[in-house]
């Protein structure tokens, strides 16, 4: 079995309302960025590091969790667990010196669910506003915390679900709603929270033919993507065999596609008018048009791909070019437009964590310790370095200003090129 490192967020500023300024203030508010993308294009981020070449700090964090960083002014938080999942906590950090400012337990477990050791209890990807912060920890319990005080503004624990293995669905913001993906062994489900109450707005059952009674077939793990197109806003929630397109104001289903595969972890991507998929299990890309209605598995898909394809990391795309890295380090560029092939490399060593672009360069971060960065090239593949930390990555990174912020399996580390030692 495989399963995600952090997941989720959301994808396109247009898409989501999120102001232009998140962007130019350098806030890395979810998953992947404030545009959901893994892009910074205005970072001059360090090219090169070791555990003393470039890093102004590094901090030891806690607990066991893959969830990756997010960042609001000077402060980053992290969700942690415990290794066997009794306590769930969030973790603010001083941007600037590294110093752990709040470490705050958020809920206590009596009896964890079982969470299969290459997942964690803390794999789902905060997401942060102005003084507020989401959390969610699967079935095990969902809050908003005050970012001043670290204090619970709401808490909810009556979200049900067996995860089987362990939760990995990021939560996403729309609007005023907070939005959560259940896709579990037992049950499978969608339900919009208003994020400043957490009372349930709505709830969808998933209505996919699974074509078997077995729940481990069931399960997912991705976060979904609210989009505009042509006027209709929708929420694309990829799930185990089948992805489904919901009103993300009242729940309703738009479409349907059925593509195959189960733990579906990488999250969609809006591009070219299409949305862009990768399933588990099926090892390949689906490019759907979302202007459909009901079932549209014959008549919407304008492209599939199958070689190179990842399963965790999610991808990147910058103008008619995507760029991938498969779990077992297949580096590729395919054209966004059609699905064709551009060029393919390979690194060694496995991944999970996504990768980002941060000005020309693209950077991949490997479960073992090892980074690669490339140009951001869609001519050709053009490798610029190869670094090494301690540990390795099960977390995708983030980008504060021009610097990295990396959290590998046991520390969190900022790292610039403007520090030379």
């Amino acid at each position: 079995m495989r399963f995600p490192s952090a997941i989720g967020a959301l994808v396109g500023l247009a898409a989501i309302g999120i102001p232009n300024a998140l962007v130019a203030e350098g806030h890395w508010n979810q998953f992947r960025g404030p545009q959901g993308d893994g892009q910074a294009p205005a970072a001059s981020t360090a090219t090169t590091w070791s555990e003393s070449e470039h890093v102004r700090w590094k901090t030891a964090i806690p607990g066991k969790a893959w969830s990756s960083p997010v960042v609001w002014n000077d402060s980053i938080w992290l969700t942690s667990a415990t290794e066997d999942g009794k306590e769930l906590s969030a973790l603010r950090i001083n941007a600037a010196t590294g110093a752990i400012e709040h470490n705050v337990v958020v809920f206590r477990i009596e009896k964890p669910m079982f969470c299969y050791p290459f997942n964690s209890y803390a794999s789902s990807t905060p997401v942060i506003e102005e003084g507020r912060l989401w959390v969610h920890y699967g079935s095990a319990g969902t809050a908003c915390l005050d970012t001043e005080t670290g204090a619970a503004i709401w808490a909810r624990q009556d979200l049900p679900c067996d995860h089987h293995r362990g939760p990995g669905s990021s939560p996403i913001v729309f609007q005023d709603l907070l939005i959560l993906t259940f896709d579990g062994f037992d049950q499978q489900y969608v339900t919009a929270l208003d994020k400043r109450t957490g009372t349930t707005v709505w709830r969808t059952d998933r209505t996919i033919d699974y074509g078997t009674d077995d729940g481990d077939m069931k399960k997912a793990y991705s976060t979904p993507t609210v989009l505009e197109h042509a006027g209709r806003w929708q929420l694309v929630s990829p799930s185990a065999v089948a992805t489904i397109a919901y009103d993300p104001f009242r729940g309703g289903e738009i479409w349907k596609v059925y593509h195959g595969g189960f733990n579906a972890a990488a999250r969609p991507l809006y591009s070219h008018g299409t949305v862009i998929i990768c399933t588990q299990g099926g090892d390949k890309q689906v490019a759907i048009r979302p202007d459909g209605e009901g079932d549209v598995t014959k008549t919407h898909v304008a492209w599939t791909n199958s070689k190179g394809t990842p399963t965790r990391p999610s991808q990147l795309i910058m103008g008619d070019a995507l760029f991938m890295i498969s779990d077992t380090g297949i580096v590729s560029c395919i054209d966004a437009r059609t699905g064709g092939p551009i060029w393919t490399d390979r690194f060694e060593g496995r991944f999970s964590a996504s990768p980002i672009r941060a000005g020309g360069h693209i950077l991949f971060f490997d479960e073992d310790g090892a980074s690669h960065v490339i140009e951001a090239n869609a001519a050709a593949f053009r490798h610029v370095a190869t670094n090494r930390l301690d540990d390795g990555c099960m977390a995708s990174p983030a980008v504060h200003g021009d610097a990295l912020i990396v959290r590998t399996k046991t520390r969190l580390y900022r790292i610039e090129a403007a520090m030379g030692h």
